[in-house]
């Protein structure tokens, strides 16, 4: 049976990787764009998407607004990019938020932080797996309402991917990522192009009427109308998502890392900036409708259009109206995008162990998360961001929309506090530095992250104002249980290396004063014999063998049996009137330590070494509950002594 576990873990994980056999990562302004900015430039894929949507619930006339919403947030996305700019200059050892927040508003801010950024890298796979669904439901029909599912093998098959260690390589990255950028381009300059020269055709969509929700008959009026243009904007934020995944990768840049990490995340914003704006102007010139249940909210001459009606992306939407009657084109850009989201969620499958490491090494997180598997990856990191994943892709059934209520809250949560911190920095820094030059720079710095500050704590006010009723609620609870729990495990550690520091050397260095040795009998066989022989060797103060009384006949033959082999070892039978195994042993175990505390007590146990599970449920069930109980006695150790059955031998990996 291990044999075969063995190999079927072989197969799919692959041979063990020696310590030294990985090196770090050392790219180039060019490659590290691709790299580490996937998770940002995908959100390109869904963001418009979002505003559109929620300008949609007041009808037609309100999605004009959708540009006009795109470039506040383009606003706040340049805000925000020249805001990391510092971080990276400040922090270049790859900590990013977590590091920023923890050294300079506490451990608490940290780890608030840092459950922020974990539930924001699962809802990347989310997210990012679910829309990549969608567009592959364009190009595969019959998966359309099978959505979930495709996301949530999706995300099995990239956790076996990254368990195995193998790392999408820079050059795939480059070459997706680049692609998506081109066809955004050539989708971009054709449309522009054809809008000029008045051939830009109208989207099959726009032939559609939008029918306003309740409430928004008379479309964006009053207090209704500018909150629904505020939760389009916090819709569309979710273009930013993703800008901070530079300020984990400094280290990764080659020298001068700093400038190079910069320069990276200004062309980061520029690039998204331009694509969200090329995007929307031409969802607006083409007429495209995006609403959130298309077979109620689009109709045709009044008649809604039915669950019939299948509604594409606004990009695929946007391809096939461009492009015309070029399916090839058409195919290429889809697929090309459906890429693009699924190397986003691998970075999340990058950046969400790396952390978990991190809070496990500062004690927040299980010890687990630390190491790495046998191909050199944080494996447990990898399986619990997966399962997480998983979960609520099927949970939402690979809802964009519904999952990005979530989404949107961690990362400006994340945003705030990381500039909250950067404030206090340069503030600090600001009261030791002498030199004139640095202290005009470092006042720039903290006028930046100060605006930045400003606006990213007002647009996650907007968000929980807008989206608190629409699913923003779970996130905080779910944020707040992180928190909790990573608080607890902290406090854990912290007892524990408190109690198991050696404050005493001498006493920890002191030897008992005697050694009692118990080898408990069940009958007289090799195990027995083996215990009685171990235990010996060990030369202990005294040294007894126990058995339990349950039936007379038994322990009659026991003593004959014993005498007769004329065993050098007393043989001590604890009474048992009601045939109970463990309670007289632990009891006689613990009047040992009763009267002598100073002394140690070992207490040897022969055991069988099966070699077929079902054997398991036949032999060392009472050995099993004695131990369990003797490990929560003080001063007492157990010690099993194994007997190899024949099927152990026979299964015995190495043939001996």
């Amino acid at each position: 049976m291990s044999d075969i576990a063995d190999a079927a873990k072989r197969l799919l994980v692959g041979r063990p990787l020696r310590s030294e056999s990985t090196a770090p990562l050392a790219l180039r302004k060019r490659a590290a764009l691709p790299v580490f900015a996937s998770d940002a430039l995908s959100s390109i894929a869904y963001a418009p998407d979002e505003i559109l949507l929620m300008l949609a619930v007041a009808g037609v006339a309100a999605t004009t607004l959708a540009p006009w919403v795109g470039l506040v947030v383009v606003v706040v996305l340049l805000v925000v990019v020249a805001s990391y700019r510092q971080i990276v200059k400040a922090y270049p050892s790859g900590g990013g938020d977590y590091e920023v927040a923890t050294k300079n508003l506490g451990s608490k801010a940290g780890t608030g932080v840092a459950s922020a950024l974990l539930l924001d890298y699962v809802l990347t796979v989310a997210v990012s797996l679910s829309a990549g669904a969608q567009y592959v439901a364009v190009v595969v029909p019959a998966v359309r309402g099978h959505e979930q599912w495709v996301a949530a093998a999706l995300v099995a098959a990239l956790t076996v991917v990254n368990v195995r260690g193998i790392r999408a390589s820079a050059w795939v990255f480059v070459v997706v990522i680049y692609c998506f950028v081109g066809a955004v381009a050539v989708l971009a300059v054709t449309g522009a192009v054809q809008h000029l020269t008045g051939n830009l055709d109208q989207a099959d969509s726009a032939a559609l009427d939008i029918v306003p929700q309740s409430g928004f008959e008379e479309g964006l009026l009053g207090v209704a109308g500018a909150f629904l243009v505020a939760r389009a904007f916090a819709s569309g934020a979710v273009a930013l998502t993703g800008v901070e995944s530079i300020t984990s990768a400094v280290p990764m840049f080659r020298s001068p890392r700093r400038r190079n990490a910069a320069l990276t995340l200004t062309l980061l914003g520029a690039v998204s900036a331009v694509m969200l704006m090329t995007i929307l102007f031409l969802a607006q010139a083409t007429g495209i409708r995006f609403v959130e249940d298309p077979a109620t909210h689009l109709a045709r001459d009044g008649v809604p259009v039915g669950e019939d009606y299948q509604q594409h992306p606004v990009l695929a939407q946007l391809a096939e109206t461009v492009f015309g009657g070029a399916a090839l084109v058409i195919w290429i850009v889809i697929a090309i995008t459906a890429l693009v989201l699924l190397l986003a969620a691998n970075s999340a499958f990058y950046r969400f162990p790396v952390l978990g490491s991190m809070l496990a090494k500062d004690g927040y997180l299980p010890r687990q998360l630390h190491t790495r598997g046998d191909r050199m990856a944080f494996s447990n990191g990898i399986v619990t961001l997966s399962v997480a994943a998983i979960v609520l892709v099927l949970a939402f059934d690979a809802e964009v929309t519904a999952l990005i209520q979530l989404y949107i809250v961690g990362v400006f949560v994340s945003f705030t506090l990381s500039q909250l911190g950067m404030l206090r920095h340069w503030t600090r820094g600001l009261r030791k530095e002498p030199n004139p030059r640095r202290r005009s720079q470092m006042r720039w710095s903290r006028v930046v992250n100060g605006v930045g500050f400003a606006l990213t704590a007002a647009v996650l006010v907007i968000v929980l104002a807008t989206k608190f009723t629409h699913g923003a609620w779970i996130t905080l609870v779910a944020m707040g249980l992180l928190f909790a729990v990573m608080r607890g495990i902290h406090r854990h550690y912290d007892r524990v290396r408190d109690e198991l520091s050696l404050d005493d050397i001498s006493g920890a260095r002191a030897l008992p004063s005697r050694v009692h040795a118990v080898v408990l009998v069940s009958r007289l066989h090799k195990p027995t014999m083996r215990a009685l022989a171990y235990a010996r060797a060990s030369r202990p103060t005294t040294l007894e063998a126990v058995t339990v009384g349950v039936d007379a006949d038994e322990i009659t033959d026991l003593r004959a049996r014993w005498e007769a082999l004329d065993l050098p070892v007393v043989l001590r039978v604890l009474d048992s009137p009601y045939r109970e195994i463990t309670r007289p042993v632990l009891q006689y175990v613990r009047s040992l330590r009763t009267q002598s505390p100073r002394d140690l007590v070992v207490v040897y146990i022969p055991e069988y070494v099966v070699g077929h599970w079902w054997e398991h449920l036949l032999h060392n069930q009472s050995a099993l509950r004695l131990k369990g109980r003797l490990l929560f006695t003080p001063g007492v150790v157990v010690a099993s002594v194994p007997w190899q059955l024949s099927s152990a031998r026979q299964t015995d990996p190495d043939g001996v």
